[in-house]
C-alpha cells in the first residue's frame, strides 16, 4: 500500500524499472509454447500488441500527468464515468488479477515439471502443487505484506538472466528450417493475428503500474509518462528478440508441446544441466512473482471497499493490517479457476487462463482509452489542435487495438468474461442500496 506520508521514492529509473519488472514476468516463459502451434507467423502477434500496448503507454502517460493520482485505470474511468464504471473496473480488474495469479501458478508448475516429471502427466498432482503455491503465499500476505528490496532484485534477476542469456548465445543456434512453414496451423492470417495478439497481451499486463504507485514518484506528471513509455519498449524488445531466437533453435511442433520452452531450448544449447538450471530460475521466478500479485490481489477489493464501491467486509483488515477476508475470497476463487482447467495439459491450461485473463483486464485498458477521448475533448478548446488530432488518433488506435484483441480472445473466453463482468452487477446494486 501506498505510504500516507506523501514519500515521493521514484525517479525516472526506479519507475521504469518498476514498469519493466512488472511487465516482464512468468508470460514469457510459457508464451512461446503458447504460440508454438502459429509458427513464425506468432511473431507477428508479437507486433501487433508491441504497437498497441505502445499506444496504451501513451495514453496511461497522458492520463497521469492530467491525473497523478493513486489507482491507475480505475481512478482515471471513475474521473471520466462516474462510480458505475468505477465499480465495473474495479470489479474486471479484480477478476482479470486472479486469473493472472493461476495462470502464473500454472508456469511455476509448468516449469516444475522438469524437475518432478510426474507433474506433466498427473493432473491431480499439479492441482494440489499449484493449489498449495497459492494457499501457502495467501496465508503468507495474512500474516505479513512486508517484503525486502532484495527479495525483489533477486526475483527480477531470475526472470532477466535467462531471457537474456538464451537471446544472446541463442543467436548461434538458429536454424532457418525452424521458421518454416509460416503459418502450420492453417488457419486464416487475420485469425492467427488476432488470436496470437490476444495472447502476447497476458505478456504486457502491467505496463500501467507506474501509474499505481503516483504518490511515491518524483515529478509524477512528468516521470510516470515517461516511464511507461520506457519500460514497455524496453520489454516489446525482449520479448521480439527472445521469441524470435526460440522459434530458430526448436521447430515449431516440439515448441507447441513444450512445457518449458526456455529450458528446453537451453538444454539444447548448453546440455542438461543449463536445462536443470534455467527450469529453477523460472519456477522461482514464477514463485516469487505470485507472491507479489497475491498481495495485489488482496489491494484491489480493499482499495475499492474504501471507496465504497465493494462490499465492506472485504476491507476488514487483521490484527497485523492485512485483508484476510479479501485474501481468502480471493484465493477461493483461483482454486475454483484452476480446478476448472486442471485436466488439460499444462500448456493447454496456461492458454485457456490467460485468455480470460486477457479479456479480464481489456475492460480498464477500453475505459482508459475512452476516458482519454473524454479528457481531450473536454480541453480542446485550450490545446493545440495538432496535438488534438495526434493524442485523438493514438486513443482511437488503443480503442481499436483493444477490440482486435477482445475478437482474438475467442467465444469462449470472452462469454466466461462477461457472465463474470455481469455477476459483479447485483454486488454494486446491493451496496448503492445499502450507501
Amino acid at each position: 500500500m501506498i505510504s500516507s506520508n506523501n514519500q515521493r521514492e521514484f525517479g525516472i529509473w526506479r519507475a521504469t524499472s518498476l514498469v519493466v519488472g512488472n511487465i516482464v514476468g512468468t508470460g514469457i516463459f510459457m508464451l512461446p509454447a503458447s504460440l508454438g502451434a502459429f509458427g513464425t507467423l506468432g511473431l507477428a502477434g508479437w507486433i501487433v500488441t508491441s504497437i498497441g500496448s505502445i499506444c496504451l503507454a501513451l495514453i496511461f502517460g497522458r492520463l497521469s500527468r492530467k491525473f497523478p493520482r493513486i489507482g491507475g485505470p480505475y481512478a482515471y474511468s471513475r474521473a471520466a464515468f462516474g462510480d458505475f464504471v468505477g465499480f465495473q473496473m474495479a470489479w474486471s480488474y479484480w477478476i482479470g488479477t486472479l486469473a493472472s495469479n493461476a495462470a502464473i501458478a500454472t508456469a511455476f508448475v509448468s516449469y516444475t515439471s522438469i524437475l518432478v516429471p510426474e507433474l506433466a502427466s498427473n493432473p491431480h498432482l499439479r492441482f494440489f502443487v499449484a493449489c498449495a503455491a497459492v494457499w501457502a503465499f495467501t496465508l503468507l500476505n495474512m500474516v505479513s505484506i512486508r517484503s525486502t528490496s532484495i527479495v525483489q532484485v533477486v526475483i527480477v534477476v531470475l526472470k532477466i538472466v535467462p531471457l537474456c542469456v538464451i537471446g544472446l548465445v541463442g543467436v548461434f543456434y538458429i536454424k532457418l528450417e525452424n521458421f518454416f512453414p509460416i503459418n502450420p496451423s492453417g488457419l486464416p492470417t487475420f485469425e492467427v493475428i488476432g488470436g496470437t495478439a490476444a495472447l502476447t497481451l497476458f505478456a504486457f499486463l502491467g505496463l500501467e503500474s507506474a501509474t499505481v504507485p503516483a504518490d511515491n514518484i518524483i515529478d509524477a506528471e512528468k516521470t510516470i509518462s515517461r516511464a511507461t513509455i520506457l519500460g514497455t519498449i524496453f520489454s516489446a524488445v525482449i520479448y521480439i528478440w527472445t521469441t524470435t531466437v526460440l522459434l530458430g533453435v526448436l521447430p515449431a511442433s516440439q515448441l507447441a508441446k513444450s512445457n518449458a520452452p526456455f529450458a528446453d531450448a537451453a538444454g539444447l544449447i548448453f546440455g542438461d544441466w543449463a536445462a536443470w538450471t534455467i527450469a529453477i530460475c523460472a519456477a522461482l521466478a514464477a514463485f516469487g512473482t505470485l507472491n507479489g500479485w497475491i498481495l495485489l490481489q488482496g489491494q484491489i477489493p480493499l482499495a475499492a471497499a474504501r471507496d465504497g464501491l465493494f462490499p465492506p467486509i472485504l476491507g476488514k483488515l487483521s490484527k497485523h493490517g492485512t485483508p484476510v477476508v479479501s485474501l481468502v475470497v480471493s484465493s477461493l476463487f483461483m482454486t475454483v479457476m484452476l480446478y476448472m482447467n486442471y485436466e488439460s495439459s499444462l500448456v493447454e491450461q496456461f492458454t485457456a487462463i490467460v485468455m480470460f485473463t486477457t479479456f479480464s483486464v481489456l475492460l480498464p485498458y477500453l475505459y482508459s482509452t475512452v476516458a482519454d477521448m473524454v479528457f481531450l475533448l473536454k480541453d480542446a478548446q485550450t490545446i493545440p489542435k495538432t496535438y488534438l488530432v495526434r493524442s485523438l488518433v493514438i486513443a482511437f488506435v488503443g480503442f481499436c487495438y483493444t477490440l482486435l484483441i477482445v475478437q482474438g480472445a475467442g467465444q469462449h473466453a470472452v462469454y466466461l468474461g462477461m457472465i463474470f463482468v455481469f455477476i459483479g452487477f447485483p454486488v454494486y446494486a446491493l451496496i448503492k442500496r445499502k450507501n
